[in-house]
């Protein structure tokens, strides 16, 4: 088999994904297949079939050890949260950069650290506190490489530590921690004061000297705050903790704590703990899609489970060397943490005729995830049958737990009071934004981002020509269907931006219901959404049982940052421009229309205005004929909207159009038929043309908003500012193509780039 054939002959993408980031050194597919299975025939096939992929790291590396490469199979660690001392902080951002040298991503909470204005014994006196020390992990994390990326990192800290409002807000200066994402512990003891409308004591002893600092804060201003910052950065996410601690196998067992979350906040874990990730493609458990007879195979999804399980666990033990810690090594052996998850929800709810996050589609995930639950669980108690089960498994304390109780079936139940389990976690839903691009479907368990996007060409004649690429199951949809426009698509082809986002909450709370480890999966939420609303969708989440949440406001600040600074592609309005920087144009423009009468003819002259300020944008110019002038003004009309969007103001522009002299047909013109527009050349009637226009904007703006017009003369033109309801792009940095979130992720659908957010 080749790999086009795999992924199929029209995802070129797909290929140069597979060729790019897990393809080793010319191999060829079946040579590919061969090692990343590890002789294991059954999950090959699975793999074949595209109904399992391992993760990332698995699929690039597993196999590469043998020919000397430090690598790790595990996409992610939780390092050791550093003690109350120098020595302790240092020695963690040490083992930051070792866990990176070999590929992995990391997690830390610095809750155990000092709180601003602490005493300490040493020339300062007094701690910068916990805060002050996460430029030091940004600056690692930005430091080591991994092929061409820089690794990943997630800082955590308690809800109840003196200094999270600093934290919170640390991200506001965009300077500051750029290479880590943040998150805030929640516990219930905050939410019951921010219903309740109560104080939260902020408190931290310091084990060294006895010294306790604390202080209150009203719990709904701290929310408030939270969602606030979030709604304006998409930071910090919020994890609710206790839920984290209380939903999975290992709630009762005493001896076990979490230490963390990864970057992308899918798989909390005890300090050296790893994730070694796996999923299970739904979309292609349907049978007879499109119709209406369309079902769901719950007795292949179950044997595909179950192999994956064998198949994680074959890699974990494979990979025990591999981990770049001794501590890591140590944790994995004792805990045997695996993290089976799913993609390709939207593709598969699209296939069965159901709307995204309506009571059908929710049922059916309840029916699938407790049977991936409960399949799991019973296929771990088997391998633990005949290896044995995890060295800190104590079987009554693990049947006792509520998520247990909830994902159970009887025979289930039996195996494991016999055998015990050979893993004390085993499912998670990570992000699969490059593997979901890859295969052509919708990753981890989001809708699908858009029925299409828009690519650029540029046509004969010189100019941009857009043209609509369609998601693989639209365009699969509408080739059955014989449709020629996706508003002909049945109304259960719902996006990530027209869903409610009650719909997203009860979608990733039902999956909860079932996942023992975490959920990474983004709230896509358009850029009018309020401060109030990101406020109501957090408290939505804990109230659904939720463990953790991102949303990302599209045009929040973070959208100008999570392109690396030197490869920005344009500017965002109203935030003062660079050289260089270009201010983009929405549809919401005020349009203006000019005919002139020149030397040599007719002149038409459109001119677009920002709707709020009245700042000139964009200038189009035609002669209505073809030669030497119509191009001239092409060129013309060009450098004034490049001009406008370079943040020149209209004055500025007009004073250079009336220094270009005169024009000998317009003296010809005005002496024999007197209708030339006012002006001596071309250039000077176009400065006057929109100097008139421009006026007249201004005028209307006055009349609408009931103030003074801006003044025509003295003071400089306006400049264009960011409004509600725009679509502010984030772009590719290797492609130029606008970058879509998911999942904890931002990808491109055009070449595969991918990071962590």
């Amino acid at each position: 088999m080749e790999v086009q054939e795999w992924l199929g002959e029209d995802n070129q993408l797909g290929a140069d994904i597979w060729n790019k980031k897990y393809r080793y050194e010319g191999e060829s597919f079946d040579q590919w297949i061969k090692r990343i299975s590890g002789g294991n025939e059954i999950i090959a096939r699975y793999m074949k079939e595209k109904k399992f992929l391992f993760g990332g790291r698995i699929l690039a590396n597993r196999g590469l050890e043998y020919r000397g490469r430090k690598i790790t199979l595990s996409n992610c660690y939780v390092i050791e949260p550093p003690d109350d001392e120098i020595e302790s902080i240092f020695d963690c951002a040490k083992k930051l950069a070792r866990t990176y040298s070999y590929g992995g991503g990391c997690g830390i909470d610095i809750s155990g650290l000092s709180p601003k204005g602490a005493k300490i014994n040493n020339a300062a006196k007094e701690t910068t506190g916990a805060v002050s020390f996460m430029d030091l992990y940004s600056l690692v994390t930005d430091l080591i490489g991994q092929n061409g990326r820089r690794g990943a990192l997630m800082i955590s800290l308690d809800c109840s530590h003196p200094d999270v409002e600093d934290f919170i807000n640390i991200k506001t200066n965009l300077d500051k921690v750029t290479k880590a994402n943040i998150s805030v512990r929640i516990s219930d003891e905050l939410m019951k004061a921010v219903k309740n409308n109560k104080d939260f004591r902020l408190h931290y002893t310091r084990e060294a000297t006895g010294e306790t600092i604390e202080r209150y804060v009203n719990a709904k201003d701290l929310f408030q705050q939270i969602a606030e910052t979030n709604w304006d950065y998409a930071e910090p996410g919020a994890s609710f903790w206790d839920r984290v601690q209380n939903w999975n196998l290992l709630s009762n067992t005493k001896e076990f704590t979490f230490a963390g979350v990864n970057p992308c906040a899918e798989e909390p874990l005890p300090a050296g703990g790893s994730c070694l990730l796996g999923s299970v493609n739904l979309a292609e458990f349907v049978d007879k899609p499109f119709s209406e007879n369309a079902s769901f195979d719950f007795t292949g999804f179950k044997e595909c489970v179950k192999a994956s399980v064998t198949a994680l666990n074959e890699v974990l033990d494979e990979g025990m060397d591999l981990h770049p810690l001794p501590e890591q090594r140590e944790s994995v052996h004792d805990w045997r943490q695996i993290g089976l998850g799913i993609m390709g929800l939207g593709d598969m709810l699209i296939k069965l005729g159901l709307t995204y996050g309506d009571e059908e589609a929710v049922k059916i995930c309840d029916k699938i995830g407790f049977a991936m639950a409960d399949m799991a669980i019973a296929q771990s108690a088997l391998l633990a049958k005949d290896e044995s089960a995890y060295p800190g498994c104590n079987t009554q304390e693990v049947m006792e737990t509520p998520f247990f109780l909830r994902n159970t079936s009887k025979a289930t139940k039996e195996l494991v009071s016999k055998y015990g389990i050979r893993n004390s976690q085993l499912l998670t839903i990570a992000p699969t934004g490059t593997l979901s691009t890859m295969l052509g479907i919708s990753g981890g368990i989001e809708p699908i981002f858009a029925n299409y996007y828009e690519r650029k060409t540029e046509s004969l004649h010189g100019t941009d020509v857009y043209y609509k690429v369609y998601t693989k199951i639209v365009e699969q949809y509408m080739k059955e269907h014989k449709l020629t426009d996706d508003s002909d698509l049945p109304d259960y082809f719902v996006t990530a931006m027209t869903l409610d986002y009650r719909q997203r909450i009860e979608m990733q709370s039902i999956w909860q219901e079932h996942i023992d480890a975490s959920i990474s999966s983004t709230v896509n939420v358009p850029n009018e959404f309020t401060v109030e609303e990101t406020e109501d969708l957090y408290l939505y989440a804990y109230e659904k049982g939720l463990k953790g949440i991102t949303i990302f406001r599209d045009g929040c600040k973070r959208t100008g940052i999570l392109t690396p600074e030197e490869e920005k592609k344009g500017a965002v309005a109203g935030e003062g421009l660079k050289r260089g920087d270009i201010i983009e144009i929405n549809d919401d423009i005020i349009g203006k229309k000019r005919k002139l009468v020149t030397g040599c003819g007719s002149l038409h002259c459109i001119a677009m205005f920002d709707p709020y300020t009245g700042a000139l944008l964009e200038t189009y110019l035609s002669k209505g004929s073809t030669g030497g002038c119509n191009n001239f003004m092409i060129g013309l009309s060009r450098m004034i909207s490049i001009s406008a969007r370079g943040g020149v103001d209209i004055y500025t522009i007009i004073d250079q159009l009336n220094s270009t002299g005169s024009c000998p047909s317009y003296s010809v013109r005005r002496a024999t038929k007197k209708d030339t527009s006012r002006g001596s050349c071309c250039p000077m009637a176009v400065g006057n043309a929109l100097l008139d226009m421009y006026n007249e904007v201004q005028e209307e703006l006055k009349n609408k908003k009931g103030g003074e017009p801006h003044q025509k003369v003295a003071a400089r033109a306006p400049k264009p500012k960011a409004v509600k309801g725009v679509s502010h792009k984030i772009i590719c940095p290797e492609c130029g193509e606008p970058l879509q979130s998911e999942g904890g992720c931002t990808i491109c659908k055009n070449c595969g780039w991918s990071k962590c957010m």
